[in-house]
């Protein structure tokens, strides 16, 4: 059955939703509820180019100089819509009228913003202007490639203090396919150093996305080079909470979208076994 038009649902996660420049609701399949997400790439920017990203129209670069105050304002009057006003009645299925987090994913690399830190110092205080949830995440979705910088550092302080969480992309171990699924060059070893200062400053998740190329899931080789990076991870006592194991379930706007499609579920399944057997926690959305 096709969710209602004028419902908020899963499959839909436009930017342009509530009409605003930084804040958009979605109904989070991973969150299972209404995340509020803050958007501070409103020019489709990043720094890398996933294959199965649905950014339309997404380029190379950074995100812009942030209008602080806009974005305070826009965060205060939606918060209000949604605590006070007729928000969640008009556009939110029964089952999801709740306030998960508040998540800064957006169109390109949220941490590519150069004024990361004063966004989390303002997030924080405009929660305290609102009743919301005791247990409220703020969720950073990163590829965590920025994660050397001192306002990058100074942000995940911050978010450590408000219940925050990092998501950090690592979608594939082996060079290759990384340089084609994200297009970076970005190596093992750096990406080992990120992770391990981003888990000394919030409570971090890898968050891998896998999918089928050309009607083919990842190959063995990856499996076991992505166990392996595990493991190291393991052995260096870095402290990870778990995998977020998940799926596409939006159409990719990159020129490669014909080459992809999911995995099984029973594939992901496996693949979430063999992760915890090294006793890592995983969470799956398919």
């Amino acid at each position: 059955m096709q969710p209602k038009p004028n419902l908020l649902n899963t499959i839909n996660h436009s930017r342009d939703s509530a009409g605003l420049t930084y804040v958009y609701p979605v109904i989070s399949r991973r969150a299972g509820g209404v995340s509020i997400g803050i958007n501070l790439n409103p020019n489709n920017a990043c720094n890398w180019r996933c294959i199965y990203c649905q950014v339309p129209e997404l380029k190379r670069g950074s995100a812009p100089r942030i209008d602080l105050s806009r974005l305070e304002a826009e965060l205060q009057s939606f918060l209000r819509d949604l605590i006070h006003g007729d928000f969640m009645h008009k556009q939110v299925p029964p089952e999801a009228r709740k306030i998960h987090d508040i998540a800064l994913s957006g169109n390109g690399e949220p941490t590519s913003a150069k004024e990361f830190d004063q966004v989390i110092e303002l997030i924080g205080r405009v929660k305290k202007d609102f009743a919301l949830p005791a247990d409220l995440k703020i969720v950073l979705i990163t590829n965590g490639s920025l994660i050397y910088r001192p306002t990058v550092q100074a942000g995940l302080k911050q978010m450590a203090e408000l219940n925050g969480e990092v998501w950090f992309k690592f979608d594939r171990a082996l060079a290759t396919a990384r340089q084609y699924i994200n297009n970076t060059s970005i190596s093992l070893r750096k990406i080992n150093d990120h992770l391990r200062i981003a888990t000394s400053l919030c409570p971090t998740w890898l968050q891998t996305c896998v999918f089928q190329i050309n009607a083919l899931p990842p190959a063995e080789e990856e499996i076991v080079a992505y166990l392996n990076f595990l493991q190291q991870l393991i052995n260096h006592k870095i402290p990870l909470k778990g995998v977020l194991l998940y799926g596409i379930a939006r159409p990719s706007l990159q020129p490669e979208a014909v080459q992809l499609s999911t995995v099984d579920e029973s594939w992901l399944k496996d693949y979430a076994k063999r992760i915890e057997a090294l006793g890592i926690a995983v969470k799956i959305n398919p």
